[in-house]
């Protein structure tokens, strides 16, 4: 597959994670909860200035820094390494998605919209781009620990 396959990729993934946040928005006071799947999985609408569990709320110039650095350097990446193999570039086209995703809401809103949250587990509230990151990152850690058998 070509390099703007995974390109293109990423940029329906950012697109996805925002069409999900603008629907919360749309149809979610803040705070809000309903049960997307009974026990399992709710929707909740929250604004979250921080990253991940909330760490280093507020330091929105240090994840717009972290955020550009972190484009460049999966841009660089799938460039270079995209024939490396399947898993390993779509990993990186979904770690990019998610991180245009959120650094759009960071720019544009000052903040990230959450809204999934577990039901069976205590668990940070999440979105949709924090999904395609993990993910991605599960990917490419397959990718480097089977990357001999992937190579050929």
């Amino acid at each position: 597959m070509s390099v703007f396959f995974y390109f293109i990729l990423a940029i329906i993934l950012a697109i996805a994670d925002q069409l999900v946040k603008y629907w919360v928005v749309a149809n979610l006071e803040l705070g809000q909860q309903t049960a997307l799947l009974p026990n399992i999985l709710s929707l909740y609408h929250i604004r979250n200035t921080g990253a991940a569990w909330s760490i280093f709320e507020g330091k929105m110039w240090f994840f717009t820094i972290i955020s550009v650095v972190a484009i460049a350097v999966l841009s660089y990446l799938l460039v270079k390494y995209y024939r490396n193999g399947r898993i390993f570039s779509l990993g990186v086209a979904l770690i990019l998605g998610g991180t245009l995703g959120n650094f759009i809401d960071r720019i544009r809103l000052g903040y990230v919209v959450d809204m999934f949250k577990t039901d069976f587990i205590q668990f940070p509230i999440f979105n949709l781009a924090d999904v395609e990151l993990t993910i991605g990152v599960i990917f490419i850690f397959i990718y480097i620990l089977f990357e001999e058998r992937f190579k050929k």
